[in-house]
């Protein structure tokens, strides 16, 4: 329906009501129904799979999980553990696609992509609203765990270390989880903020959603970081640490191309000083930028090639320890 100009009451004509523009509660509204079928793969399929393979393993004898921590090696009992760990796996996955997504957008226009630009563009969204979710329960099955464990103490204390424990930056004390779990958490509070700014670009204005935006990549950093540090099934020199970091080589070099190649004018590094639009402290931070990611990708290429990464060396015999004095993920 279009707004048509009424006379008012002396007759004079007052000006068409203005259309109200796309409000952002309507936006999210329908990116989160769109979100539905992506969120239900998520979690019933690809989760659901993860956490039965974790599952067979520690059954079988096979999890690294175990040889972290042999008093896990019931897997009826840590059923929540086992599933933080399937949500942050398949959360990590969708992180990865919506960063490749996000990526192939920001960047020069492919010659051929898998989907019109809108599809992608509305696959980025709800794959980003995916991952965010996932996220959050990753973190609240750990946290959930946590109350589960602490058995001697009383309910509210309970429900308040396992919050604090999993929330709260620099709470948790034990092992390489006094670095690792603030990484994942500044992970999860980056990405919420960070992925719903899209949602008031309007009110923001879209240049500072875009500068702002380009922290998204900080969020995934964040993630792998905290998965390379504490995801007990990726310590040692196997197949899962070797395949999370064979998913960084596309990632790093759609980023590179992404900055030596920009889409926008505005951002191309041009001569130092040559312009307006290429003062000499935002050419030498993009030139910093572009040498960074080249770095990184050569650092990637060479860490796959020789299988040498930082990652523990498994156990002959597991280390007899209580719980809580390892690190749990």
């Amino acid at each position: 329906m279009t707004s048509e100009a009424r006379p008012d009451e002396d007759g004079a004509v007052a000006p068409p009501a203005r259309p109200r523009p796309p409000g952002d509660r309507v936006a999210l509204r329908g990116d989160l129904r769109s979100a539905v079928p992506d969120a239900t793969a998520a979690v019933v399929v690809v989760t659901a799979l993860v956490f039965a393979f974790l599952w067979a393993r520690m059954e079988s004898g096979a999890s690294d999980t175990v040889a972290v921590m042999p008093f896990m090696d019931d897997p009826r009992t840590y059923w929540m553990y086992l599933l933080s760990q399937a949500f942050g796996w398949s959360g990590l996955l969708w992180a990865w696609g919506t960063v490749m997504i996000g990526l192939l957008l920001s960047g020069p226009r492919p010659a051929r992509l898998p989907a019109s630009r809108q599809v992608l563009e509305r696959w980025h969204r709800t794959t980003s609203l995916t991952t965010m979710a996932l996220m959050a329960a990753h973190a609240l099955m750990f946290a959930a765990e946590l109350v589960r464990y602490e058995t001697r103490l009383a309910w509210a204390e309970r429900l308040w270390a396992g919050f604090a424990d999993a929330f709260v930056p620099g709470w948790y004390d034990s092992g390489t989880g006094r670095i690792a779990i603030p990484l994942g958490q500044g992970a999860l509070y980056l990405a919420v903020p960070l992925g719903l700014l899209f949602y008031v670009r309007h009110r923001i204005g879209a240049r500072t959603w875009r500068r702002l935006h380009r922290f998204v990549i900080a969020v995934y950093v964040l993630s792998v970081w905290h998965t390379l540090l504490y995801g007990t099934n990726v310590w040692y020199g196997e197949w899962p640490r070797t395949v999370l970091w064979l998913l960084q080589l596309p990632v790093a070099a759609l980023l590179l191309l992404r900055l030596v190649r920009p889409a926008r004018r505005a951002e191309r590094l041009g001569p130092p000083g040559g312009g307006a639009d290429a003062a000499r402290p935002a050419w030498w931070a993009r030139a910093a930028g572009r040498v960074v990611a080249g770095a990184v990708v050569v650092g990637l290429v060479v860490v796959v090639v020789s299988g040498r990464d930082g990652g523990r060396d498994r156990p002959a015999h597991p280390p007899a320890t209580a719980p809580h004095a390892q690190e749990t993920d």
